[in-house]
């Protein structure tokens, strides 16, 4: 349905001041902070997590040398979908100078809703993070301690017991981090590097990451997190998380979490013969995934359905 004069009928009447309610500031681009982007030129696209080798043996005096078999394990498939959102604006509306007037408002309302609508399917990725439902390549959640690994074990990447933030917890997710190991269970140099967080625990993260001393402690310790540079790139708080006491560590492990743009965001605008109406229309495709679920440690407060 278009705008029409009666929807906008103070526009119409002299005197009018201001207009109000399309001008809010807004979110932008915080998935940046978590994914990285590439470029897609197919419907989806795949990656196919490897198997390396185990650990070399001795080879004894005389005896045939060993062979190992690499091969795939899972495959991780991005799936775009396609975002698009459009108004109208009536004939008569544009007769009486209502275009000049509001076009330019409700196009920037067009782009913050196409705006709101990639930062809440990128945070959604980690909103579910644990819901078993919603499965990565591996045929787990992103965050939790069931991963399978090539050798029929299985590795995690959550605590082993749920906590808030505090420098317990996170010391432990650092601790954890260190230990991951590889699909045939050979251990990697991985370590924490940004912690996403919701806006509850801006104030909590900034004490523990930031103090020179041990938070709430009268003991002359140092922050030990601070001192050894533990998490290099510090935190975010990212405004389209909901659960108000889950942090997420990302890692250097790469081929983790992505952002696949496959069609950037498009604008358009056209004139309706039949009608007369002004339509104006905004559409991108993207998908929001992960690959490698050792990219991210959770402290595992997260609903799993």
């Amino acid at each position: 349905m278009a705008i029409s004069r009666s929807q906008l009928v103070k526009e119409l009447e002299p005197g009018l001041n201001a207009l109000f309610g399309l001008e809010y500031s807004r979110y932008e681009n915080q998935h940046a902070e978590i994914f990285a982007t590439e470029t897609s030129d197919r419907a989806f696209e795949e990656e196919v997590m490897l198997s390396g080798f185990a650990s070399a043996p001795t080879k004894q005096e005389g005896a045939g040398v060993v062979f190992d078999q690499a091969g795939e394990t899972f495959t991780a498939r991005y799936n775009h979908e396609t975002i698009a959102l459009a108004f109208a604006i009536t004939e008569e509306a544009i007769e009486d100078n209502l275009y000049d007037r509001l076009a330019g408002r409700y196009t920037r309302a067009l782009a913050r809703s196409m705006a709101n609508t990639k930062q809440v399917k990128a945070a959604n990725i980690l909103n579910n993070a644990q819901v078993t439902t919603a499965v990565g390549g591996d045929g787990e959640s992103l965050i939790g301690n069931a991963h399978p690994l090539a050798t029929g074990g299985t590795f995690s990447n959550v605590l082993a017991t749920a906590a808030d933030l505090n420098e317990t917890s996170l010391e432990q997710s650092l601790i954890d981090i260190a230990g991951f190991v590889d699909e045939r269970g050979l251990k990697i140099a991985s370590s924490g590097r940004k912690m996403i967080i919701p806006k509850e625990l801006q104030f909590t993260a900034e004490r523990i990451m930031k103090s020179p001393m041990r938070v709430g402690t009268a003991d002359n310790d140092i922050n030990a997190i601070n001192n050894m540079g533990m998490v290099p790139e510090g935190y975010r708080v990212n405004n389209f998380l909901t659960d108000t006491d889950s942090f997420f560590l990302l890692t250097d492990v790469p081929n983790g979490l992505k952002y696949f743009v496959r069609s950037p965001i498009k604008t358009a605008m056209e004139g309706d013969f039949d009608t007369g109406n002004m339509r104006f229309k905004a559409r991108e495709r993207y998908s929001f995934g992960w690959s490698d679920p050792r990219c991210i440690f959770g402290n595992g407060n997260l609903p799993t359905s």
